[in-house]
């Protein structure tokens, strides 16, 4: 039994043997339709409870279509349906569901809630974000990048904006895959020291560069992310606005990248905010790729860690 907690904490073997089997799927894919199973079904008879915290659109939907694709069946739970914390306990709940289903994944909002509930349980348990890290968005990501552009390793990727849980997971994968990555933004926003240190000290280049136009030059992969939570109130969003406007990724900030540099942004994105429509709909953009992705990549996390 495997947990996918993060990325730092997954072996590298095991990351690069789940991004192949990800492109292998993908590929036995191809003019099947959309809603078809897959030739093998390893999820045959496997019950997978999704757990949702915070509210989702790809990540609901990538996982419950990913296991349904593999032959096994969703139970889908909500907050509100669980009062995971209040009233009986996480560590609980982990043991009673693990009586019930072969594999948990749970979109949260504190680490602690899921690491509670991986101690716990007595099946894999999957991290589908917490407002730390996002690694389920960057197995993706590398998969897209790599399905364009070849091997990620030793490429250098920016961070536009806010330093945050998908930037971290950026940072915990540029150790284990071997690339170097650029933030930019204001320094108020930068992301955790200890996550920095982390990919510093797997000999990986992590620079911070305020100024946007000299980050991005020489990039082969630009990255933005919303610079506003649903959860932010309306004078927060304003403070932000500010802060990161001068990070917006627009047409004159690709142009100082790489000429065949890709643009990714994990959605949902604020067009006209820190993107532009005519980047998210140009020809460097990859968005939708890597929204597909999510679904291989999260099928083959899956298999992981069933070890099917």
């Amino acid at each position: 039994m495997n947990h996918f907690l993060d990325i730092h904490t997954t072996d590298q073997a095991a990351l690069r043997g789940m991004i192949d089997n990800a492109r292998k799927m993908k590929d036995a894919r191809q003019d099947r339709p959309k809603g078809a199973a897959d030739d093998t079904q390893p999820l045959k008879d496997r019950m997978v409870a999704l757990i949702f915290e915070k509210p989702s659109t790809r990540t609901r939907v990538s996982f419950d279509v990913g296991v349904r694709q593999m032959g096994g069946q969703t139970m889908v739970l909500s907050g509100n349906d669980m009062q995971l914390g209040h009233g009986e306990t996480i560590a609980d709940t982990a043991r009673v569901l693990s009586r019930y289903v072969d594999m948990i994944m749970i979109r949260t909002f504190d680490e602690s809630v899921l690491h509670e509930m991986a101690e716990y349980a007595d099946v894999p348990v999957v991290n589908g974000l917490t407002d730390r890290t996002h690694p389920c968005q960057i197995m993706a990501d590398v998969m897209t990048y790599e399905e364009h552009r070849g091997p990620i390793a030793d490429k250098k990727v920016v961070w536009c904006g806010d330093g945050n849980n998908v930037c971290a997971s950026f940072l915990h994968a540029a150790a284990q895959f071997g690339f170097d990555l650029t933030f930019t933004g204001p320094v108020q926003l930068d992301p955790e020291a200890e996550f920095v240190g982390l990919a510093r000290k797997a000999g990986r280049s992590v620079t911070i560069e305020r100024d946007a136009q000299k980050a991005v030059e020489g990039a082969d992969l630009v990255v933005a992310d919303t610079w506003v939570s649903m959860h932010d109130s309306q004078s927060s969003r304003e403070r932000r606005h500010n802060m990161l406007r001068p990070y917006q990724v627009n047409e004159e900030l690709m142009s100082h990248a790489k000429p065949d540099a890709l643009f990714m942004h994990c959605l949902p994105a604020h067009r006209g905010e820190e993107v532009t429509s005519a980047v998210m709909d140009g020809p460097q953009s990859v968005i939708f790729d890597e929204a597909e992705n999510r679904l291989h990549a999260q099928k083959a996390v899956m298999r992981w860690c069933l070890g099917v």
